[in-house]
């Protein structure tokens, strides 16, 4: 050690025999081996611009298209894009060469809760603290229509700052993979923390099946052990269809009651999300629960992302605000960042490029707020914020649309939610504003050869 310390106070030396730095897309430098899964190979990395620390998930191309996982990893790519939240942990992006997929992830430096609970039952204030995070995260995911499907402890980390992050969402199921009665139907998951209805070989609702490994997973947080747990996996599956365990004594009775609403072989009986935020026991401390709801979400990116708080604007300045056009052709681009193009089918329609003059654009942006049921509730130059006049699942939905000038005859028109629904929101853009404004559009992101290219300058002009 002495000698190590007194080298690094020495002139440096070029070293011939250093291995070779692993450098990925001029980005980051790949590093020491940290796991490996079924089909990738997990590396800690670094960010050479700002030196963060990453997990990069290595997947060989070969391989899952022999395994015919192509459609997962996809899958897998376009939910961790919908699910930011403090409690899941962060896929960064997405790159490709030839032969090999890179997940550029948060490093999660504390392990699995596994081995926390590997080594004991957790006391009650911790176990609530983690179920809590684990409920936060759910919801997140469950209101952007998206179902874990193996929710257990081995999939759940935790940082640094003993902080829960729900990880693996390779099993996990979008809408779009319901069958025509609305359900699921793919048996997947860790038996021991499987619904009843996924075992028995019958559609489900992916939410609530959800549920029940949240229940399992509280069970095991408190208990130390499985609540259906058998040599004989027969027995197991039995004692699952009639929800038969026993509590051992140490669990309170409030924890007791908030398990059993949770254990329930009933989907339609089986607590929601909402009233395990209301149980007793739940609610203890959850005035620190680290949280991000919608609207602290949006206003967040508000304050950091918005892109008027960036630019130099003036409300009564004759031109909308400058669009960074690189900025704006790189999200248009697949290149080697993959996200864009295993998105392609699934990504809400946002942002759409016009030739139309800004004021055009504002007023068009105005009488399609009438035609939908929305209302102008602030208006700017070069921003219009909408709010809808119907509640829907998490109120009433508000939209900001703004306008950038990319050149000097293209203007960017870019959507926002501000709260409200992400899936109401979703809808609102793909199925409402893309046809209500196809008189004014040049292109939307992401598509190419729009048919209305040609006679939209025409159309603006005459307006």
């Amino acid at each position: 050690m002495e000698e190590a310390r007194q080298q690094q106070h020495q002139p440096e030396k070029p070293n011939t025999h250093s291995a070779p730095r692993n450098i990925i897309f001029d980005k980051y430098e790949m590093g020491r081996f940290l796991g490996q899964g079924t089909f990738a190979k997990v590396y800690h990395g670094r960010n050479l611009a700002t030196n963060e620390s990453v997990a990069i998930k290595v997947i060989n191309k070969e391989h899952i298209k022999k395994e015919g996982l192509v459609e997962q990893i996809k899958r897998e790519i376009s939910i961790m894009h919908l699910v930011h939240h403090p409690h899941i942990v962060e896929l960064k992006e997405v790159m490709a060469t030839k032969t090999k997929i890179f997940f550029v992830m948060e490093h999660v430096k504390g392990g699995e809760l596994f081995d926390k609970i590997a080594k004991g039952k957790l006391k009650e204030d911790v176990a609530r603290k983690y179920f809590q995070q684990l409920i936060s995260a759910v919801d997140f995911c469950h209101s952007r229509g998206v179902s874990h499907r193996d929710l257990k402890p081995e999939n759940l980390l935790l940082d640094e700052n003993e902080d829960l992050k729900v990880s693996d969402f390779g099993l996990s199921a979008l809408p779009e993979q319901h069958w025509s009665d609305g359900m699921l139907h793919t048996q997947c998951g860790t038996p021991a923390y499987v619904a009843p209805e996924i075992l028995r070989k019958k559609g489900y609702d992916g939410a609530k099946a959800d549920l029940w490994s949240c229940g399992v997973v509280l069970f095991v947080f408190l208990a130390g052990y499985l609540p259906f747990q058998d040599e004989n996996v027969m027995k197991s599956y039995s004692k699952v269809f009639k929800a038969e365990y026993q509590f051992p004594p140490w669990i309170s009775g409030d924890a007791r009651r908030l398990i059993k609403k949770l254990l329930v072989v009933d989907p339609e009986n089986r607590a929601s999300i909402s009233e395990i935020m209301k149980d007793p026991w739940f609610q203890k401390g959850s005035s620190n629960l680290t949280k991000l709801s919608e609207d602290e979400e949006n206003e967040k990116k508000e304050k950091t992302g918005d892109k008027s708080t960036s630019t130099t604007t003036n409300d009564s300045s004759e031109s909308p605000p400058f669009f960074n056009a690189f900025e704006f052709i790189s999200s248009m681009s697949s290149g080697f960042d993959l996200s864009n193009m295993f998105e392609k089918k699934k990504r809400t329609g946002s942002m759409f490029t016009s030739k139309c003059s800004a004021a055009a654009i504002k007023a068009k942006l105005q009488a399609v707020a009438e035609m939908l049921n929305f209302r102008v509730v602030s208006e700017k130059e070069f921003k219009v914020k909408l709010l809808g006049k119907v509640e829907g699942r998490k109120g009433k939905l508000a939209v900001a649309a703004e306008v950038f000038q990319v050149a000097e005859e293209v203007a960017v028109v870019e959507f926002s939610k501000l709260s409200g629904d992400t899936l109401e929101y979703t809808k609102f853009c793909e199925e409402d504003v893309r046809p209500a404004l196809k008189d004014i559009v040049w292109t939307w992101q992401g598509e190419e050869n729009n048919s209305s290219q040609n006679v939209v300058g025409n159309v603006c002009q005459q307006s």
